[in-house]
């Protein structure tokens, strides 16, 4: 079958490792089903992947990708939830996790075999290219906002960088919510774009704000924490769910931040009972997963080479 994988591992230049070709078909075996993919979404994490994160060498090659949705072998419409634990049938109690393309298979493929436990149905309302959307970065932010932040309607919350998959969800979805939501980006293009999503007010990076926030949505990591800290009134939450422009900001802010009281919320994925709440709600609603573009997986290079630019709105979707 055709795939799109990690062929090799490159920290310095990701998408020298990624190779487009054949590779055998996923078998069935107890307790999995076989999905034959319809429509799968690029993440971060595909290029995290090639450079070595969480991928040792020795388990490639790894059909990438974490997100799907498709038709399993009983003709059932599913979504897949990629959280899994190490022994393979669904998470159990302190079983530590993984996600796909760490230690099994991803979705960048015609076929991929999960877990029978990680899939749901799909709703009837989404396409195939909208439910790809949803099981991690629009998961992400479901949990962000509804698990970990603790606001409430009426509260005021900051999304650190317009335009990443994860950031798109957070507006839409804190909007659905009845949150003032405003947003932060360097790319004039894409405030706007936010602000049409539904974000109250956009921001060039690090400017000031009109007012302190209850909530803070970080996703970019190093170049927005001393903002994101700065911007919080206090006793506010920061909720953390990844590092895109690195790890390591030139400030903690740590007297700020124990002064201050605020609190520092580390956020990742989600349940599979918080997936299917966030299906509930884009099948009960008008809510829908921003989409930047749909792209046939025979052109997953051109694809990654976009993400790794930032040249995105949305979710990129790959179809086999």
């Amino acid at each position: 079958m055709f795939a799109a994988y990690a062929a090799r591992i490159d920290a310095d230049d990701p998408l020298s490792a990624l190779e487009l070709g054949e590779l055998p078909e996923p078998e069935a075996r107890p307790g999995w089903s076989v999905v034959t993919v319809k429509a799968a979404t690029l993440n971060h994490h595909d290029l995290w992947s090639l450079r070595g994160v969480g991928l040792p060498a020795e388990r490639l090659p790894m059909i990438l990708g974490c997100d799907a949705a498709g038709v399993d072998e009983h003709g059932n419409e599913v979504v897949i939830h990629s959280v899994i634990g190490q022994s393979g049938h669904g998470v159990g109690p302190g079983e530590p996790r993984s996600i796909l393309t760490e230690r099994y298979q991803g979705t960048f493929a015609q076929k991929v075999a999960v877990p029978t436990w990680n899939l749901l149905p799909k709703p009837a309302g989404l396409s195939f290219e909208q439910a790809a959307c949803l099981p991690t970065a629009w998961l992400t932010a479901y949990r962000m906002l509804f698990t970990n932040a603790g606001v409430k309607p009426g509260d005021t919350v900051l999304v650190q960088g317009a335009g990443g998959g994860v950031s798109t969800a957070l507006v839409v979805l804190a909007k659905a919510a009845g949150l003032r939501v405003w947003v932060t980006g360097r790319d004039e293009a894409k405030r706007a774009r936010a602000v049409e999503l539904g974000a109250d007010a956009a921001f060039e990076s690090g400017a000031r704000l009109p007012e302190r926030v209850d909530a803070v949505m970080e996703t970019v990591g190093a170049a927005t924490w001393s903002h994101s800290v700065k911007s919080l009134r206090p006793g506010g939450t920061i909720v953390i769910s990844g590092a895109t422009s690195g790890p390591s900001p030139k400030a903690a802010e740590l007297n700020r931040i124990f002064f201050l009281e605020l609190k520092v919320v580390g956020s990742t994925m989600g349940t599979k009972e918080e997936l299917a709440g966030l299906l509930a709600l884009c099948g009960n609603s008008g809510v829908r997963p921003v989409i930047d573009s749909v792209q046939p997986l025979t052109e997953a290079r051109d694809a990654f080479a976009r993400l790794a630019k930032g040249d995105v709105f949305g979710k990129i979707v790959l179809t086999p």
